[in-house]
């Protein structure tokens, strides 16, 4: 059985060795890709989230029963980034 193979491992085993050659550096490459582009996903969003004014807010209560007294269902998420009734709080006061 294998002695009817034998010539044809022969003749493939040339391209076989540069093929895997090949093959693993394409996933060595597709997973440092793959991984990079999962940081720099992380990054935007973090980036995002940091745009969130509500701890800055004078209707904020850092509570977590009733977080904003004006919008308490958008508070600390990415709806509250562009509120329109944001008001800073003076910090020289706390």
């Amino acid at each position: 059985m294998f002695q009817v193979l034998y010539p044809l491992i022969q003749a493939i085993q040339p391209f076989v060795i540069p093929l895997c050659f090949c093959l693993a550096w394409a996933i060595v490459i597709l997973s440092l890709m793959t991984v990079w582009s999962a940081i720099t996903d992380g990054v935007a969003h973090a980036k995002r989230l940091h745009q969130i004014p509500c701890s800055h807010c004078q209707f904020f209560t850092n509570d977590y029963r009733l977080k904003c007294t004006i919008h308490p269902s958008i508070a600390n998420s990415e709806q509250a980034i562009n509120c329109r009734d944001y008001c800073a709080t003076n910090q020289s006061l706390k």
